[in-house]
């Protein structure tokens, strides 16, 4: 095929796909606890995000209004476990690289376009654009299976006292972060897949004369 149908389809959903990306990295929803002391956590849930920990609060706030009160979870505190710390770093590296996949496909597509004559140049970029999409995939893949698997099972975190969240909870579940993030997953492992399946024109051969 050389046509770039395919690869256009392939900028549209790793498009997509970072978008998602981004959102389930800057969402507070990875971890749903339900909590049964409401004293401190009037709404008796709080929310495990990667970066802060948040809670609807009725204290020192005038009757009928609330506030959410956030806690940003420390790099320096030991209690907070591996699979948060490596979700920071892993969907920071997939932003990164779902971008660098985006610009390659840019590239690509607009020497397809412009009628450039170097073809094997624009297969490259493709080629590199996939390897792009599916390292950042497989950079998600990680974080939102390893949290998963700790909301599953119903993990601890000993949250220091300043965080006014209990360190086991009566009961949680997987937030909306971890959806998102495997739709995100599903979406640019196709737009590498996509962008694998860029063919070079067939040439005829010569007629021997």
């Amino acid at each position: 095929l050389s046509t770039p149908h395919l690869q256009l389809a392939a900028f549209a959903l790793g498009t997509v796909g970072w978008i998602l990306c981004t959102i389930s990295l800057g969402s507070v929803e990875w971890r749903v606890w339900h909590v049964d002391n409401t004293t401190i956590i009037s709404s008796g849930i709080a929310w495990v995000g990667i970066w802060k920990v948040c809670f609807i609060t009725y204290l020192h706030v005038s009757p009928g209004y609330r506030e959410q009160f956030c806690q940003k979870l420390s790099g320096y505190d030991f209690s907070i476990p591996r699979e948060i710390y490596a979700a920071q770093g892993l969907l920071l590296i997939a932003m990164f690289m779902g971008l660098l996949g985006l610009t390659a496909t840019v590239f690509a597509l607009r020497n397809v376009y412009m009628g450039v004559t170097h073809k094997p140049l624009i297969a490259r970029f493709f080629l590199l654009a996939a390897f792009f999409y599916i390292f950042a995939a497989l950079c998600v893949l990680v974080p939102v299976s390893w949290n998963f698997y700790s909301v599953a099972h119903n993990h601890s975190i000993a949250f220091p006292p300043a965080y006014h969240v209990p360190s086991s909870p009566a009961a949680q579940e997987a937030g909306a972060a971890i959806p998102i993030g495997i739709v995100a997953v599903i979406f640019l492992l196709l737009s590498g897949t996509f962008s694998l399946w860029y063919r070079l024109p067939v040439t005829a051969n010569p007629i021997m004369k």
